[in-house]
């Protein structure tokens, strides 16, 4: 596993937020960010969990999403929020993990 980035729920309007309505919220600053530091504004209809909507998450690159999935309490299942990239969330130790597979170029 490697660091990839650190998720920030907030209620403030960021500058140069990317809307993604298939999940409900606004993300910003991981682009800017030296620390991988990354916004989260949830729409009131968001489909994602309480936990991703309220508390922080951390997120590491895996090579194989599925095998580092395995035994492991999953929050969101594998999805794919962009090309290239597939994500999971799990429960680790009451606190939400983002789970990352990113396509090689």
């Amino acid at each position: 596993m490697k660091y990839h980035h650190v998720g920030i729920p907030t209620d403030a309007v960021r500058e140069n937020e990317t809307h993604l309505p298939e999940l409900g919220m606004h993300v910003s600053g991981y682009e800017t960010s030296e620390f991988g530091i990354e916004w989260m504004r949830f729409d009131a209809d968001s489909p994602l969990p309480e936990l991703v909507r309220t508390v922080p998450h951390v997120a590491f690159e895996v090579p194989d999403l599925e095998s580092a999935l395995a035994g492991r309490e999953v929050l969101i299942p594998p999805n794919s929020p962009s090309p290239g990239i597939r994500v999971a969330f799990i429960v680790e130790n009451g606190a939400p993990v983002e789970l990352l597979e990113i396509e090689a170029p």
